[in-house]
């Protein structure tokens, strides 16, 4: 979240149409077309971050899985619905993955011991919708804040991001009813990161540093343990904090990669793989309202319904009064033609 100073700082930019140096962001309006129930943690910092599942058989049945971090894991249906909760306290950043026959897997930064990061580990009953504990994995010493997942040679890896910058890389072995799992590298940004994401076709890692920008690794666990500062936060494509990222891959190496421009209630977008600047959007204007301040966002390809008939994009609503928190729905496609004939 922003502090006060700097969020009157963002308000004072929002007015003037202006950012760093004067220059002026153009910056697409997408409305949403769905929102999550809020979630159960009134009148404070709350919701966080979602992850979505598609259901391939059939597409509006799909579930989203959504952080309360001073309370638990929501499971959303699309219609905004809550259809579980696991109250596990305070996890911050969820995601999941499908491993088809071996179940949907869905793993949530656990924060409840500052000091000792854990991953609690779960399997998505997609039928109900419920979560089945399966155990947790150490995360790293110090206070967990982003995770995120990959499949490197057929095994999962979660990435565990701590307050700091650290980024612990731990194998899980997933059993039917257990979990292990075995930290298998080390990697940092120089100071606070949370969201990360996982390209698994190049097996790249984006990290985002919250004042400075997305640095990218080479994910695969015998690679080098130095990544890049690739994409800075220069305030006007990209306006700190940088907080979720989210990705959709389109062909062997082609697609987007969405980073959450805090600063400015934007979301950035960049072309893959050479992440080319390639456009800005806000959600508002729509019936649901706006959202602000995002944390955590999630992207996923494909149809779900008449609604998002090319991909669904959420996004945590940090200012969703006089309501709780929630998540707000958005479709890919609309996204993308507004982004590439912006009002001016």
């Amino acid at each position: 979240m922003m502090t006060a100073r700097l969020k009157g700082l963002v308000l004072g930019v929002l007015a003037t149409g202006l950012v760093a140096g004067g220059v002026q962001a153009q910056t697409a309006s997408v409305p949403a077309r769905g929102q999550t129930v809020p979630v159960g943690t009134v009148a404070d910092d709350a919701a966080d971050d979602p992850a979505i599942w598609r259901d391939p058989r059939n597409p509006e049945k799909s579930l989203v899985v959504g952080t309360d971090k001073k309370a638990g894991l929501h499971v959303y249906r699309l219609s905004g619905e809550s259809v579980h909760f696991n109250p596990a306290g305070r996890v911050n950043n969820v995601d999941l993955v499908d491993l088809g026959a071996r179940g949907v897997v869905v793993v949530a930064s656990d924060r409840n011991d500052p000091a000792r990061a854990l991953l609690k580990v779960y399997r998505l009953d997609t039928r109900t919708g419920a979560l089945l504990p399966l155990g947790q994995a150490e995360g790293g010493a110090g206070e967990a804040y982003g995770v995120c997942l990959a499949v490197i040679d057929r095994q999962v890896h979660a990435f565990s991001v701590l307050k700091d910058g650290q980024v612990v890389q731990v194998r899980l072995d997933l059993g039917r009813d257990k979990v292990s799992g075995t930290v298998v590298r080390k990697l940092g940004v120089p100071s606070q990161a949370e969201g990360c994401v996982v390209d698994n076709r190049t097996r790249t890692l984006y990290v985002g540093e919250e004042r400075a920008g997305v640095w990218v690794f080479d994910a695969r666990p015998g690679a080098p343990a130095e990544g890049r500062l690739a994409i800075r936060a220069d305030g006007v494509q990209l306006v700190p904090d940088v907080e979720g990222l989210a990705l959709a891959a389109e062909g062997r190496t082609g697609g987007w990669l969405v980073v959450s421009s805090q600063g400015d209630n934007a979301y950035a977008l960049y072309r893959l793989p050479e992440l080319t600047p390639a456009g800005r959007f806000r959600i508002s204007g729509g019936e649901l309202g706006s959202t602000e301040e995002t944390d955590g966002i999630a992207l996923a390809l494909g149809r779900f319904s008449r609604a998002y008939p090319d991909g669904l994009f959420i996004a945590q609503d940090g200012d969703n009064a006089p309501n709780a928190q929630n998540f707000k729905l958005a479709s890919w496609a609309e996204i993308l033609r507004a982004v590439r004939t912006p009002t001016p």
